[in-house]
């Protein structure tokens, strides 16, 4: 009944996306705002917010969601740890890169692969989703290179079909390299991958390469739906628990707190979809409290980090591994070359969470190594993908986790008598 409950409240968040941009501006408002959307080139970084406006972003968030769902509920899969983080993930990158049109080549490649393999489209259901990282390179291909009309739209499709098709192969292999260290593992296959193509494309005179397109400013109306979403998250945590008899929050929270997040764990396993519901919400409210803190706007890569945030605290991360690299990030920022309140440096932040099982595995001393690491090295590697990899700091995570959880280890062992 708990897992039922919580999938409701799931479900609910993007309808009330959908709703909301659909009362904020009439339909012809909107429709133009989502043809901005779907044919702008969408590499990083380009904000919604600032291409379609409010309404069309809250649609094109809503229905990315709405179709996640669908496709978990189409395929019979329940809605545990890694696939309500990857519904929020996708959700998150809605505001600043994945749309209704471009996700939908990366789900039929990696069906393809399904089918090449002849095993069921839900084995590889999680890659799929996690694998819209991707996405910008159907839009890219479409909308932002020198090709045009159909043309350019058949060889985006194409392109993004290739792409779905050799990521499950390669993100179990990958795994390897960073030996769960870094929870965005698509993220640093899709970097290998968006790297490789990116080469190709380049080779051919194709420009592939990062832009800035962001809100000046925050929208309030969406920063308030999403601050009065993560505060119901823990009353309606609370209200599941004692549904479900009112005895297990404490014991699952505390499970979930002593968890070190390393891949694969699943909270609604080590705890309950309860208490997961509650760490979601705290973590929502401290991920928005760090964009404050650091004097950041709340545009769309910002809200994106957010929910990303708010998702894996289904899967990975909790407070007591989030905060160290956090505090290692924005230390990091007064002690280097880039502007604390920046855009890149917020998320930079928000994003760089994906190091959390390095504090939970080896302290908070770590954790904040890991997070000063990790801006200098995702600040640095985006030009190799040229932006067609959203998920640009599980990129940098997967080799500042490689880098430094083997040399804690032999420190370790070194002394050890």
């Amino acid at each position: 009944m708990d897992r039922r409950l919580a999938t409701l409240c799931h479900s609910l968040f993007p309808a009330l996306l959908l709703a909301a941009g659909l009362a904020t501006a009439p339909p012809g408002e909107i429709a133009r705002g989502l043809h901005a959307i779907i044919t702008s080139p969408s590499v990083l970084l380009h904000d919604y917010l600032a291409i379609g406006g409010t309404a069309a972003t809250l649609v094109n968030a809503g229905l990315c969601g709405a179709i996640s769902l669908l496709l978990l509920a189409w395929l019979q899969i329940p809605l545990g740890g890694p696939f309500i983080a990857a519904v929020y993930t996708v959700i998150g990158f809605a505001f600043f890169g994945k749309n209704v049109l471009n996700i939908w080549p990366i789900f039929a490649g990696v069906a393809l692969f399904a089918r090449y393999q002849r095993l069921p489209f839900k084995n590889y259901a999680l890659v799929a989703l996690f694998g819209t990282t991707l996405a910008p390179l159907v839009s890219m291909i479409a909308f932002g290179t020198q090709l045009d009309g159909g043309g350019a739209l058949a060889a985006g499709v194409g392109f993004g079909v290739l792409a779905g098709f050799i990521l499950p192969p390669l993100a179990s292999h990958m795994l390897r390299f960073h030996d769960g260290y870094n929870i965005y593992n698509i993220g640093f296959t899709g970097g290998i991958v968006g790297a490789f193509l990116t080469a190709v494309l380049r080779s051919f005179n194709f420009t592939v390469s990062p832009v800035s397109i962001l809100a000046e400013r925050g929208d309030r109306l969406v920063v308030g739906l999403l601050l009065a979403f993560f505060v119901l998250l823990v009353p309606a945590g609370m209200a599941i628990d004692r549904w479900a008899g009112g005895r297990a929050m404490l014991a699952s929270l505390k499970a979930i707190l002593g968890s070190s997040g390393r891949l694969v764990s699943d909270f609604t396993r080590i705890g309950d979809h309860a208490a997961v519901l509650v760490n979601m919400g705290v973590m929502g409210l401290l991920a928005s409290l760090f964009v404050v803190l650091m004097g950041g706007v709340f545009n769309g890569p910002a809200i994106g980090g957010i929910l990303t945030v708010v998702g894996f605290a289904a899967f990975g991360k909790h407070p007591r591994n989030c905060l160290p690299v956090l505090a290692g990030v924005f230390l990091a920022s007064l002690l280097k070359v880039w502007e604390t309140g920046s855009t890149v440096m917020v998320i930079a932040g928000l994003f760089g969470t994906t190091l959390a099982p390095v504090a939970g595995q080896y302290g908070a001393v770590a954790g904040v190594l890991a997070g000063f690491c990790h801006l200098s090295v995702v600040m640095n590697v985006g030009m190799l993908h040229g932006g067609i990899n959203l998920y640009n700091n599980g990129f940098a995570g997967g080799f500042v986790a490689s880098f430094l959880a083997p040399l804690i280890d032999a420190l370790k062992r070194e002394k050890k008598p």
